[in-house]
């Protein structure tokens, strides 16, 4: 059995502990870092069980993931078996990194589900465009919630461009067509977006979508954890790049959360956690 250190202890207790009533939603945006066989020491095998830990103790409802591959998300809802997971990959099969979105199916019932390319031709699986190096994508459901009082609402995951430089327009391209395609994907049902921008909140892809949603983070009144979520399994945070945004819930509390075993860690980012509350 692994020792986990009092510190660790201490950041799951306070994931599991923020505040929540009934039919609160509990989300979660995490970038799980694909099955690298070069990451040495953090190669998933090895960062697996914490991956699962941290996903465990935070309890979300729903999770959209970025960079998983099919192998790690059959490992997930194996230990996880209250989770389903859904999506294609960047080229429209499963070879490849997902934007995976699970599920807890006592929590949550899927209506529907799609996806769209980040391209000038959206429904093309694989496509590309504004000078991205890999196709960019997106994955949506429609989820029912269950319980005394349930409603549905439109859940979207996505992955922008990396290159800090080259991919500006790319970004902001995605962004605008991201904006543009909620209102035919929402039809008026509240939303919540989660996503690895790789852009600052105060690049223009931020500020395009920060126009139509809020962002959980920036806006919260209860917060926990650094300014930042992507560290290179440093643990030492360099950048927020990580993203929950919403329209038609109010934010109710949120966690940066940087659980880890001695040095291993989940990911080569930190997950963001947060408690939404749908606005009547």
């Amino acid at each position: 059995m692994k020792r986990y250190s009092l510190k660790i202890l201490a950041t799951l207790t306070l994931a599991q502990a923020m505040p929540a009533v009934a039919q609160d939603l509990r989300v979660m945006t995490f970038n799980v870092r694909y099955p690298n066989p070069d990451d040495g020491p953090n190669v998933w095998a090895k960062r697996r069980d914490v991956f699962v830990k941290t996903v465990r103790a935070a309890n979300p409802d729903v999770i959209g993931t970025q960079e998983l591959f099919q192998s790690q998300g059959r490992d997930v809802v194996r230990a996880l078996p209250e989770f389903r997971w859904f999506g294609r990959d960047r080229f429209g099969g499963h070879s490849t990194e997902h934007m995976g979105i699970f599920y807890r199916t006592d929590h949550l019932r899927l209506v529907s589900q799609g996806d769209f390319w980040l391209s000038e031709t959206p429904e093309a699986p694989g496509s590309m465009a504004w000078g991205a190096t890999l196709p960019r994508m997106v994955t949506w459901g429609i989820f029912a919630t269950r319980g005394t009082k349930p409603y549905r609402f439109l859940m979207i995951d996505t992955h922008f461009a990396n290159r800090d430089v080259e991919d500006e327009e790319a970004r902001r391209r995605s962004a605008d067509l991201i904006a543009a395609r909620l209102p035919m994907l929402a039809k008026g049902l509240p939303i919540v977006l989660t996503g690895d921008f790789n852009a600052t909140p105060d690049s223009e892809a931020h500020r395009r979508l920060a126009a139509v949603l809020t962002d959980v983070w920036a806006t919260s009144p209860t917060k926990t954890g650094p300014e930042g979520t992507f560290h290179d399994f440093t643990g030492k945070p360099q950048a927020m790049i990580d993203y929950i945004m919403v329209r038609g819930f109010a934010p109710v509390s949120a966690a940066v959360l940087t659980d880890h075993a001695g040095d291993r860690y989940p990911s080569d980012h930190f997950p963001i956690v947060a408690v939404l509350r749908r606005k009547d």
